[in-house]
C-alpha cells in the first residue's frame, strides 16, 4: 500500500478518517450526518483515484521501457546489418 500512497497521502487519509468519526461522535446521528458521509465519500473517492492512478502509471511505465528495449534491439540489429553490408562491398 504505501508503494502507492507517499507519507502526506497517508496523513490526508488518516485525519479524514478522525475527522469524520468525530463529527458522527459530536453530531451523532442527525441529519448532517449526510453531509459529513458525503465529505467522507468524496474524500474516500479521491484516494481511489489516486491510487489507480498510482497502478496504471506504474503498468505504462513498464510497457514504455519494454518498447525501449525492443526499440534499442531493433537499433542493434539494424546497425549490425548496415555493417554486415558495408564490409561486403569492400
Amino acid at each position: 500500500m504505501s508503494e502507492h500512497f507517499d507519507r502526506g497521502s497517508l496523513v490526508i487519509i488518516g485525519a479524514t478518517f478522525v475527522l469524520f468519526a468525530v463529527a458522527l461522535w459530536v453530531k451523532g446521528l442527525t441529519r448532517d450526518l449526510l453531509l459529513e458521509a458525503g465529505v467522507f465519500l468524496v474524500s474516500v473517492k479521491l484516494i481511489m483515484m489516486a491510487y489507480e492512478n498510482s497502478k496504471r502509471s506504474k503498468e505504462v511505465m513498464e510497457e514504455l521501457q519494454a518498447i525501449r528495449g525492443m526499440l534499442e534491439e531493433m537499433g542493434v540489429r539494424e546497425q549490425s546489418d548496415e555493417r554486415e553490408t558495408l564490409e561486403g562491398h569492400h
